[in-house]
């Protein structure tokens, strides 16, 4: 199994605070992880390190040669309703993820046009792909913008809280849309909620501002609680609760 890229001893600070601190962490070929943590606890910024948004203040990232130049590295950031609100279409917004790829801004080719349109087919769009964005449903908008991330055909895809705006008629499509491009790519996840991606992802990174792997799909509240890693637990049985730890 090749490994994609290692973070070694990497540390990034905000002004007198530190976001992430002497992270050691490692992404291999097939992985899936569910990037868990509290709030502020420095998983969006992970993402931005890999990313080369962020540049740390201290140790290193190594890719491989697959990944060099951040070109094989599908992003799918946080989505809000203002992302809908330009004069674009279903087709334009996926198209827009080939440019990564460019040295250069030049005209879609042929060949761009024709892989957008296996996108668009592969994610159930080809009926909206003309539709503009405020014309769609959260699940609608979740698959293009997904669409726009993968069709470079990435090495490793990046998602930040994918969950948020999907809505309930698409989110089992969208999980195993995830687990179908696996296949080909590792993802990596960042979620609160642990309930709903613990049956698709392989493995946890436990962030804040540490950062600690766990090599399941399954964790407890004492494993979290031992990584310094305090969210909500949610589990299902036939009532469905939330578990909550006291605060004292």
């Amino acid at each position: 199994m090749s490994c994609l890229f290692e973070m070694h001893s990497v540390s990034v600070s905000y002004g007198s605070g530190f976001a992430l601190r002497d992270v050691n962490f490692s992404v291999n070929e097939s992985d899936f992880i569910g990037v868990i943590g509290p709030n502020g606890g420095g998983k969006t910024t992970l993402l931005k390190v890999i990313l080369g948004l962020v540049k740390p203040v201290s140790g290193e990232l190594v890719f491989n040669k697959d990944l060099v130049d951040g070109k094989s590295i599908g992003y799918l950031p946080q989505i809000s309703t203002g992302d809908v609100s330009y004069p674009l279409t279903v087709t334009d917004v996926i198209l827009s993820g080939m440019m990564i790829r460019k040295k250069i801004i030049s005209r879609m080719s042929s060949s761009d046009k024709k892989r957008a349109a296996e996108v668009i087919g592969e994610l159930g769009l080809s009926r909206m792909a003309r539709s503009s964005l405020n014309e769609l449903s959260g699940g609608q908008l979740q698959r293009v913008f997904l669409g726009r991330a993968i069709i470079g055909d990435p090495k490793l895809l990046l998602l930040d809280e994918p969950g948020n705006f999907v809505d309930s008629n698409f989110e089992k499509d969208f999980y195993d849309k995830l687990r179908d491009l696996n296949k080909r790519m590792a993802i990596l996840m960042v979620s609160h909620d642990i309930g709903m991606i613990s049956s698709h992802v392989k493995s946890y990174a436990c962030v804040n501002m540490g950062l600690h792997y766990h090599p399941s799909s399954e964790i407890t509240n004492e494993q979290l609680l031992a990584y310094g890693c305090p969210i909500q637990l949610i589990t299902h049985g036939e009532v469905p609760h939330t578990v909550l730890k006291t605060h004292n």
